[in-house]
């Protein structure tokens, strides 16, 4: 036997990570919730560290996904099951590391009211905004913007430019919503800005085709386009910047987060920030992330090291090695 054989036949072999992707769930977003997983699947499955599983879920128990034996989940999943709490009840629950914040955190982000009060109290400048009661009467006056307050994707969300405008919105809207809320609407160009383990991603400024960036700008039409670091007057770039860093602090967030601006000519406006963002082919974290060299199985392999960072397997850094993040 050659030595270096004896060396190989020594060592013992290094068991794959199984990650467990969980796309799917019962709220409005189901259908981008399973595109966006399909996306993280194949993108983990370029690292030959990882297993992965991909598994579509109505409302998992911890059971349920005990029996998959996982060592991290990843959970895209989005809106007031999967993205606002009680699915990241269940994740704890079941004691396995997972992407995203936890349980107090999705509540308090998922509830657009009680964001906008915990990230005004930080000191981020916000549109006035109040919950939209049955039967109450609106305390602010058009224009303003009326939806959900706890789902996202543009889903059930209507711009009135006027008294009529606000009550067919009412008529139509809570029939079929238990809280809604209204907010001041600002006109101008429509920003975003994503963070990942804690560092800024690059500033996209989102240009609809359409009146404004609804589910098909944002999911199905191919003439939206995304502006990678906009020019600004001075200071505002900062100030996203500087927002977004005080929105991820106030909320509790971890692993990735993406908060949605409005800027006008008197600088930026934040409007909410999502827990879990879209992963799809058309979303906007994975485009900032490949602005900066972040290819999407990159991306997604640092997601499930933040997650393994917290507990479960622990891996050396030199694990990943050839999937790291670039140096910058």
């Amino acid at each position: 036997m050659m030595p270096d054989e004896a060396c190989a036949e020594s060592t013992p072999p290094t068991r794959s990570i199984r990650v467990l992707v969980l796309m799917g769930g019962p709220d409005a977003e189901r259908e981008v919730s399973i595109s966006g997983g399909r996306e993280v699947a194949r993108a983990l499955r370029v690292n030959p560290k990882f297993e992965v599983i991909e598994r579509v879920v109505d409302v998992p128990t911890v059971q349920m996904l005990a029996n998959e034996h996982a060592d991290v989940v990843f959970p895209v999943l989005h809106g007031p099951f999967g993205e606002g709490g009680p699915l990241q009840e269940v994740l704890e629950a079941l004691g396995v590391p997972y992407i995203g914040c936890g349980p107090k955190a999705a509540a308090l982000a998922i509830d657009k009211v009680a964001t906008k009060l915990l990230v005004a109290a930080a000191g981020v400048r916000t549109p006035g905004a109040c919950e939209l009661r049955p039967g109450e009467p609106l305390k602010l006056a058009p224009p303003i913007v009326i939806k959900p307050i706890n789902d996202g994707s543009s889903v059930d969300l209507r711009i009135c430019h006027t008294n009529a405008e606000v009550a067919q919105a009412r008529v139509d809207l809570e029939a079929k919503r238990s809280r809604l809320f209204a907010e001041s609407f600002i006109k101008g160009r429509e920003v975003t800005v994503g963070m990942i383990d804690g560092e800024v991603l690059p500033i996209i400024e989102i240009l609809p085709a359409v009146a404004f960036y609804d589910y098909e700008a944002k999911y199905t039409r191919e003439d939206t386009q995304y502006i990678l670091d906009p020019v600004f007057a001075p200071g505002v770039g900062e100030s996203l910047v500087e927002f977004t860093r005080k929105a991820w602090s106030a909320m509790g967030c971890r692993d990735i987060a993406r908060a949605d601006y409005i800027v006008d000519e008197s600088g930026a406006w934040f409007l909410e920030i999502n827990t879990m963002p879209g992963m799809t082919t058309h979303s906007l974290v994975p485009k900032a992330a490949q602005h900066i060299g972040l290819s999407m199985p990159q991306l997604c392999t640092r997601l499930v090291e933040c997650a393994l960072s917290r507990g479960g397997i622990r891996q050396s850094p030199t694990r990943f090695n050839d999937f790291a993040s670039p140096s910058r």
